[in-house]
């Protein structure tokens, strides 16, 4: 997979988990060389089951829009860690006891922490076109008439 392609499935993921209102939010880049199995971690975290679920729904929902389909999902019925696995990446949906209890931040402190915006920027800057301002320009004739 392209890694700009990578990029905007974890940017699709994030932006579904922060329209849920998850919290927490967190993205951590893998070492090539630490043993993990994917290339990004995606964390966030629910005040209860059911948001948990939501969120979990919402990243389903957004990636498959897209064609992208979980290679596995784990947890769903219990609603306190929900792993959804898309192999490049996977989405860890927790409650927040669970968040603090397994630490995957303290387990994979060697990844290196990640800003949304830093995925989003990056993914943007080459293959978006820049959105054209709504505002409208002044002239002349407006301003008369906004101060008559």
């Amino acid at each position: 997979m392209k890694k700009s392609d990578l990029k905007r499935q974890v940017t699709a993921a994030i932006q579904a988990c922060l329209d849920k209102k998850a919290e927490e939010l967190s993205i951590l880049e893998m070492e090539k060389g630490s043993g993990a199995f994917t290339d990004y971690f995606v964390l966030c975290s629910g005040t209860n089951p059911r948001q948990v679920q939501a969120i979990a729904d919402e990243v389903e929902l957004r990636l498959k829009t897209t064609g992208v389909r979980p290679a596995h999902v784990e947890g769903y019925k219990q609603g306190e860690w929900i792993l959804v696995d898309y192999v490049d990446f996977v989405v860890h949906v927790f409650s927040e006891k669970a968040r603090k209890f397994y630490d995957l931040e303290r387990l994979w402190k060697t990844a290196k922490r990640v800003e949304p915006t830093d995925l989003t920027n990056k993914v943007r800057a080459k293959a978006l076109p820049k959105p054209k301002s709504r505002l409208r320009k002044r002239t002349a004739t407006s301003t008369r008439r906004k101060n008559a």
